[in-house]
């Protein structure tokens, strides 16, 4: 049988028209999805972004507290490397006696005590007891410090290391600008340990704080007294430059 041509080309496009509205379904579908795959896209996108930004964030916090740890560390080497320079090579002028230099820096007979004899060895209490109260100074933690120093020396009056730690007392109080008394921790350092390799560093201190309150004779002849006793060390280049500065 023949079909008429109008009829079957009518049957041959129905097929197509059946499929049409599937297709066009199927293409806002595949819009659709793309749409949320560029979404999803431009969200992945932004928290990279983010994450890269929390990285460097976190990096420059990592910098920052390593320069603050450096910060410390240089401190904390700084008053090592100036406690190591007051405790060894103090050279003395040949003939001169190793005792508190005479004049403004002597404390006045009232406060005056006997020279106390160091222990030759510290025990593992007191090394423990002195690396804290130091590295307190060292954290500028001063009024702790001065505490830490203050028990130090009623535990151990005589211990290896109780003429430092009576130079630091000083330092700490010298530090906070509490200068009378500063003054008296470190005369207690020339009375008690004549002996000590601190006495430099203490006398030093002990003119400092002379021109500090304007006692301006006593600054100077405390100093040039330091230059003459004690030439080689470097609290008496330190005073030599302070008298040259001043103009003392």
């Amino acid at each position: 049988m023949r079909y008429p041509i109008a009829l079957l080309l009518s049957l041959a496009t129905l097929p197509l028209l059946a499929a049409g509205p599937p297709r066009q379904s199927q293409e806002q579908r595949v819009q659709v999805l793309e749409r949320q795959v560029k979404a999803l896209s431009d969200l992945v996108l932004r928290m990279d972004g983010l994450q890269r930004e929390v990285q460097q964030l976190r990096g420059e916090v990592e910098v920052q507290n390593h320069a603050l740890d450096v910060m410390k560390q240089r401190q904390r080497d700084l008053y090592l490397d100036v406690d190591r320079r007051l405790s060894g090579g103090q050279a003395e002028v040949p003939g001169a006696a190793p005792a508190a230099l005479p004049g403004p820096v002597v404390p006045p007979a009232s406060e005056t005590a006997p020279p106390r004899k160091l222990s030759s060895k510290a025990s593992s209490a007191e090394e423990r007891d002195y690396q804290a109260a130091f590295e307190l100074l060292t954290q500028r933690r001063y009024d702790e410090a001065r505490n830490a120093f203050r028990t130090f020396l009623e535990k151990y009056p005589e211990g290896r290391y109780a003429d430092n730690a009576q130079y630091w007392l000083g330092e700490a109080n010298y530090v906070a600008r509490d200068f009378d008394l500063a003054l008296a921790d470190f005369k207690q350092v020339l009375q008690r340990y004549p002996d000590s390799p601190k006495v430099p560093g203490a006398t030093l201190k002990i003119g400092y704080i002379q021109f500090e309150k304007q006692q301006l004779v006593d600054a100077r002849k405390t100093l040039q007294r330091l230059v003459q006793r004690y030439p080689d060390t470097s609290a008496a280049r330190l005073a030599q430059e302070f008298l040259r500065k001043k103009g003392l």
